[in-house]
């Protein structure tokens, strides 16, 4: 019989949607557990076995010392890492920390700042450690979660589309919210995978999924004030759950008065 793969799933800045991802799957969860032994899941578990880990799991971003610290102990007992959610791969909506003074956030907020151990910046994994593989989204899809487990487990190629959101609504059969109703969209610059959920409620796609490959926010940004954008409006829109992502960030940023 074939050993079982070693899975840790790890958390950091995070809200822990992207484990609860996982746990979501159900019934999918039982053939899973046939071919993984789930050593380290604090979501899930009680049980919490050390490494090293065949695969590892990791949700959330990096924004303290003793995250940066964490994540490289992580690396060096795990095969193979995989980060999963906006938070791991961009810095998540915390990472909304990177374009102003932190300092000033925490003197605001709490009574006694001088206990506050943080960074300036809510970063993503990638940043710090090596990442074999990035799964986007807010929170990620659990069916593209478990093609990458699998892809891991039969070593081939995980089947991640890597069109964008605009494709998924094509498929749907979802009239353009942006053509037709003149609503501003993300859709032509996002990762699909949500399966064009806002756009099917007549709502702009808020990028959740993050850049896809290839984006061309610059041409998107002149269309969107075409419609009547402003200049603040381009900056709210592209800093939201993936506003660290770098296409998101320079395109935000080229447009701050």
């Amino acid at each position: 019989m074939a050993r079982k793969v070693k899975l840790g799933v790890f958390k950091f800045a995070s809200c822990d949607g992207c484990q609860l991802s996982l746990l979501d799957c159900e019934d999918e969860l039982l053939a899973f557990s046939a071919a993984v032994d789930i050593a380290y899941f604090p979501e899930a578990s009680r049980v919490m076995r050390k490494g090293p880990y065949d695969l590892a799991l990791v949700e959330g971003s990096i924004t303290t010392p003793a995250d940066r610290q964490r994540i490289q102990e992580i690396r060096a007992e795990s095969q193979m890492l995989v980060t999963i959610g906006a938070c791991a791969t961009a810095g998540g909506i915390q990472a909304l920390r990177n374009f102003r003074d932190v300092s000033e956030f925490v003197s605001v907020v709490y009574a006694n700042p001088e206990y506050i151990d943080t960074l300036s910046q809510s970063t993503a994994i990638s940043e710090h450690v090596r990442v074999d593989y990035e799964l986007r989204g807010c929170p990620v899809n659990k069916y593209q979660l478990l093609d990458v487990i699998t892809a891991i487990l039969h070593k081939r190629r995980p089947n991640v589309a890597p069109h964008s959101v605009c494709i998924e609504c094509k498929r749907r059969g979802t009239v353009c919210v942006m053509v037709a109703q003149g609503l501003p969209c993300l859709g032509p610059v996002t990762h699909a995978g949500c399966g064009a959920l806002c756009p099917a409620y007549a709502r702009g796609c808020f990028g959740c999924y993050g850049p896809m490959e290839t984006p061309n926010p610059r041409a998107l940004s002149r269309r969107l004030v075409q419609l009547g954008a402003s200049e603040t409006d381009l900056v709210r829109l592209y800093r939201n759950f993936n506003a660290n992502a770098e296409p998101f960030r320079v395109e935000s940023t080229s447009h701050e008065r």
